[in-house]
């Protein structure tokens, strides 16, 4: 029996049929990139206590705020102001504030009566919209969790839903839920609303992603599929995030961000009649002839003659996909044998990894510059350069040794931060960028990466599975900055540590360069098995290091 890439070898790689779901598909994840409008829409805009329009001099209305040293910088209180009742009679006495009256002596009250928010950066976000601030500040961080916490049930069950009912409806059932639900955030009346739609958002949002991902994976081949799963797909969403700062420049206002964020989903409507499904899913349930009928129309787009049988012998031979079509495949695949069981935890620790570094780093990037916009845009910019060099990487270079290069890059930069002197910004910055650089090339790295190591009736269950993981990382993301009240660098410290023992880790996964992409749970057990390439060799006292050669 031919292998499917031999089948539909006759297509070509790049004729008007691949160039239409390459495209198209990229096209899809531009939505994508705009996850990281929580940056704009829970940023905390410069705030302090509103003080009521009652009968007090300038002069005390001026004062009215206590003055508080942060981090060597005088600034007004953000949580307290001075007794109104007692301002007001010292303002009534004709006293004056500094002078008559020393300030340091006043009682101080929480902000009663709400706060009054600088609308020199934003018109408004959901921290002014709904008070998100002093007692109420960890609901800031909490909002961002519980929306990464959304992406990863979708990402759970998104990849099962897709393996058992297809790559296509699910992709744009998925696409249809991020949009209406971000469009419904919109008439949010209180914060519990918005989160809840936030979470039902970030189920479609990572969903849409996976399943365009494995689409284009299994419906393209050769040096194209490689070119879509690493650099097409990774640059689609890198535009859509270099795109957000710009639409939040112009839309302020919370609700105008998301609607402009929202409404492009409806122009991918017209995609279901142009991009079809898996024929790899649909051979792997044993529809051979749906299959067909979908390459034959590839055939006619590249405008190529069809053998009068492409998918020989594939409804006969030997094979769990076809002699069993309705047999089922589950996440518990995942960890049934000790081999894919121990590829599978190691990819997951991988995934938390690049998942913690990534979206600890891309949250914090609102410290780089005094403007948040030109800080989304560095954090949005650095990524082209890494999902460049991660195709690159998967070009010419071991996967296996492009992941464990990432990671080792990625963590030993974190760590050199805490050595920077506070006169040295710079290059704090630069290393910090050197970092999101490493952790981005990484994490697109892994996305093609677990799809060559995983067969077709498991593969979309596994990137959905190790995804779910990773997802676990960038909820927890929000809240790591908070370990820097002990210790400033903690944070980078965390990052950095994991990244070196995962890339310790990824020593043990087999190599995928070169290889055909694996059709069932068999062929992946014919791989190469788990063990590190550094091994001792009779006759050699000193460890070598293996690496298979580029078939």
């Amino acid at each position: 029996m031919k292998d499917y890439e031999e089948s539909v070898a006759f297509l070509g790689q790049w004729g008007r049929f691949q160039q239409v779901v390459f495209f198209l598909l990229c096209s899809s994840i531009l939505p994508n990139g705009f996850t990281f409008s929580v940056v704009f829409l829970t940023d905390a805009p410069r705030h302090h206590c509103l003080v009521p329009e009652v009968n007090l001099t300038q002069d005390w209305h001026n004062a009215s705020i206590p003055i508080e040293v942060v981090n060597g910088n005088q600034q007004l209180s953000r949580c307290s102001r001075f007794r109104l009742d007692v301002v007001r009679n010292l303002s009534a006495q004709g006293l004056v504030p500094g002078r008559d009256v020393n300030l340091t002596d006043l009682e101080q009250e929480g902000c009663v009566d709400g706060w009054s928010y600088s609308r020199d950066v934003y018109q408004s976000t959901i921290v002014s919209e709904f008070d998100l601030v002093c007692g109420e500040q960890w609901k800031q961080p909490f909002t961002t969790t519980v929306f990464f916490l959304g992406v990863l049930v979708g990402s759970f069950f998104s990849g099962q839903f897709s393996d058992r009912f297809g790559r296509k409806p699910v992709f744009f059932c998925t696409m249809a839920l991020q949009t209406i639900f971000s469009f419904f955030q919109i008439f949010s009346t209180s914060w519990i609303v918005f989160t809840i739609l936030g979470f039902i958002s970030g189920i479609g949002q990572i969903s849409n992603y996976v399943s365009a991902f494995v689409l284009g994976n299994e419906i393209l081949t050769g040096n194209v599929r490689v070119l879509f799963s690493s650099l097409g797909v990774c640059l689609g969403y890198a535009f859509g995030y270099m795109m957000l700062p710009l639409l939040a420049y112009f839309f302020r206002g919370w609700k105008s961000l998301l609607l402009a964020i929202s409404l492009p989903g409806l122009l991918y409507i017209p995609l279901w009649w142009f991009i079809p499904e898996s024929p790899r899913w649909l051979l792997s349930q044993g529809r051979v002839e749906e299959a067909e009928n979908i390459v034959r129309k590839a055939a006619k787009w590249n405008k190529v003659d069809a053998p009068l049988v492409i998918f020989e012998d594939y409804g006969v031979h030997v094979d769990e996909t076809k002699t069993n079509p309705k047999e089922q495949h589950n996440v518990f695949n995942l960890v049934k044998t000790k081999n894919i069981r121990n590829t599978t935890v190691i990819l997951c620790l991988l995934w938390f990894s690049f998942s913690i570094g990534y979206f600890g780093l891309s949250l914090n990037t609102s410290q780089l510059h005094a403007n948040p916009y030109i800080s989304c845009f560095l954090s949005a910019a650095v990524e082209v350069p890494a999902y460049t060099s991660s195709w690159l990487a998967l070009r010419y270079f071991p996967r296996r040794l492009s992941v464990v290069s990432t990671l080792l890059v990625g963590g030993l930069s974190l760590y050199f931060l805490q050595l920077v002197p506070e006169s040295l910004s710079e290059l704090a910055v630069a290393l910090e960028m050197l970092g999101k650089f490493a952790m981005t090339a990484g994490a697109a790295l892994m996305y093609a990466y677990t799809a060559e190591l995983y067969p077709t009736v498991l593969r979309n269950t596994a990137t959905g599975t190790c995804s779910a993981v990773s997802k676990v990382g960038s909820s927890i993301a929000p809240f790591l900055s908070q370990l820097s009240g002990d210790f400033e660098y903690l944070p980078y410290v965390v990052m950095g540590t994991l990244a070196v023992v995962s890339a310790f880790a990824a020593l043990f996964l087999p190599e995928t360069l070169g290889r055909p992409l694996p059709q069932t749970i068999q062929q992946m057990h014919k791989r190469q098995s788990l063990k590190c390439p550094f091994i001792l060799r009779r006759g050699h006292s000193n460890p070598q290091v293996l690496l298979q050669s580029r078939l």
